[in-house]
């Protein structure tokens, strides 16, 4: 059994000089970064830069040409299949789509993922689980609607309950903004951030909406072809007069 547990300074996920290609397109050229105990790590680029390719090496979806990324002190790459199973259930992912499935209910999506990862919960158990998380993202009301009765912010809000319905002590949330009106953009980001209050996760945001990024990130990182060329704070990346930075700067904040 792996143990999971942050390091002394509160490190969470460490990563070092990590490199993926695919043929010849490189997509990551040496990255490095941390992220800290309850921390909103944002990483923010343009589309097609390798933000999602990232999440997917910190969860052992890809495996890295070389480089290294720690999660709880583990290498992902050197974890066996069973290790790995272990790590992922310590992981939530957020996909860009919601991946709901459409021929279940709300009840039974959220149902799924305990059916196969808790399985000694009696279905009482699982269904105050289930209400649980529903309430947290504010829509227990939908528990019996079929995901084509929902709007796209209740589809996403949905989808992220599916993931904290494991209680992941990390959260990857891939472009959680996306393909939304900027209202249900708002709401969402303010949805991540009360989520990390309330189940005390490490999350990590992909984003190129510069209004998640502000309002989310407690650190930011630029990715800009395959390289992190600013970390810090919102207002610290954006101080920095590197064009590929400045590009951004017309972006309309919402309040």
């Amino acid at each position: 059994m792996l143990e999971f547990n942050k390091g002394k300074d509160g490190e969470v996920i460490r990563i070092r000089d990590l490199y993926k290609s695919f043929g010849d397109l490189k997509v990551l050229d040496g990255v490095s970064l941390d992220v800290y105990d309850r921390e909103n790590f944002v990483v923010l680029g343009r589309s097609g830069t390798g933000k999602s390719v990232l999440i997917k090496l910190i969860s052992g979806l890809l495996t890295p040409d070389s480089g290294s990324v720690k999660v709880f002190g583990h290498e992902v790459s050197a974890l066996n299949k069973y290790e790995l199973m272990e790590l992922r259930l310590q992981i939530g992912f957020s996909f860009q789509n919601s991946a709901l499935y459409d021929s279940m209910s709300v009840r039974e999506n959220l149902e799924f993922p305990l059916e196969h990862n808790a399985r000694h919960l009696t279905r009482k158990q699982m269904k105050q689980s289930v209400e649980a998380v529903l309430d947290a993202v504010g829509l227990l009301q939908t528990i019996n609607q079929m995901p084509s009765e929902l709007s796209g912010g209740q589809r996403k809000r949905i989808g992220i309950a599916r993931t904290l319905i494991i209680r992941p002590k990390i959260m990857l949330y891939d472009e959680p903004t996306s393909g939304l009106d900027p209202i249900t953009s708002m709401e969402i980001n303010n949805l991540i951030n009360e989520v990390r209050e309330r189940f005390n996760t490490t999350s990590i945001i992909i984003t190129h909406d510069l209004t998640c990024a502000k309002t989310t990130g407690d650190k930011v990182a630029m990715l800009s072809n395959g390289k992190f060329i600013k970390q810090g704070t919102f207002e610290e990346v954006f101080k920095d007069n590197d064009e590929r930075i400045k590009q951004f700067y017309e972006y309309k904040f919402i309040d």
